[in-house]
């Protein structure tokens, strides 16, 4: 049941933030106090890295509701819109837990909101051209669809390109893309507990214990059998949520060295990347895990 939203709830929805997305203190404070009302799960995952798949099997082990959190999906680079949260936090719609998944860098003014309201956001690390190799495979199917795209909008003639010139557009055009957004949010994680880091090859090992993290950092923790039994339910039917392949390494089939050395120096503008290259893009000798029948 929704309920009708007092004058600083409606205050809330119209009251520009600062330019950085900050708030006035006595203003943060009551966004604060909201958050502290109802529990959320937050997916910032970064498209193709099984974001989809696991959203899906939070919100059956939580009881739980996909919201959509953002102004318009065609957008794709995600801010957080203020009236869904009012409306959740304070006015009790949806009824069931919010479940979102959104693909968000942690700008300055996106960790401005999360603090404000004490989220709990979740990423995932995963191998960047394994993901470009999987955003391909997505593109192929329907590459003009504004859903489909990633903050830029894909050529006209994207289908009509030969395999390497859309190689090319995927490392030149959407790289810089992944790139800022581990920077940012590997940045906002190195000194804030609220954002958990998850990894893909961890998922594909024990998918099970992954979602009980992801739901224990979210405040909903869930037995092993309660999670085992969202995962099974939603694998029976994963073509619906979009899990392609999950196989780690396959980035480097689809791109030649010169485009993965292109996608490296990208990473080199960011010195924060500096730790964790090798496992953005691992070396070609590196072994990962096959997904399990539950991944």
């Amino acid at each position: 049941m929704t309920l009708p939203l007092d004058e600083d709830a409606v205050t809330a929805v119209f009251l520009p933030p600062y330019c950085d997305g900050g708030f006035e203190r006595d203003f943060f404070d009551y966004l604060n106090d909201l958050g502290g009302l109802r529990r959320s799960v937050i997916l910032a995952f970064a498209p193709k890295a099984a974001g989809t798949y696991l959203r899906s099997a939070a919100i059956v082990a939580a009881d739980g509701v996909l919201v959509r959190t953002c102004h318009a999906q065609g957008g794709r680079d995600a801010s957080f819109y203020m009236p869904i949260f009012v409306r959740y936090f304070a006015g009790g719609h949806p009824a069931k837990t919010l479940v979102t998944h959104v693909h968000m860098q942690a700008l300055p003014a996106n960790q401005r909101f999360i603090e404000a309201f004490d989220l709990k956001p979740v990423i995932m690390i995963r191998a960047i051209p394994d993901m470009l190799a999987s955003y391909a495979d997505m593109l192929a199917a329907d590459p003009l669809m504004p859903d489909n795209w990633l903050n830029i909008a894909v050529p006209q003639n994207y289908a009509a390109l030969t395999r390497e010139q859309k190689s090319d557009f995927l490392i030149d055009m959407m790289g810089p893309w992944y790139a800022s957004y581990f920077a940012t949010w590997l940045d906002f994680a190195a000194s804030d507990p609220r954002v958990l880091v998850l990894d893909y090859g961890e998922f594909l090992a024990d998918p099970v214990s992954v979602l009980m993290r992801l739901l224990d950092h979210s405040g909903l923790p869930r037995s092993r059998q309660v999670c085992q039994g969202a995962l099974d339910g939603i694998w029976e039917d994963r073509g619906s949520y979009r899990y392609n392949r999950g196989v780690s390494g396959r980035g480097r089939e689809r791109f030649t060295p010169e485009q993965i050395a292109r996608l490296e120096r990208q990473l080199d503008y960011y010195p924060n990347l500096a730790g964790m290259k090798d496992r953005l893009i691992p070396p070609p000798s590196a072994s990962s895990p096959r997904p399990s029948a539950a991944a």
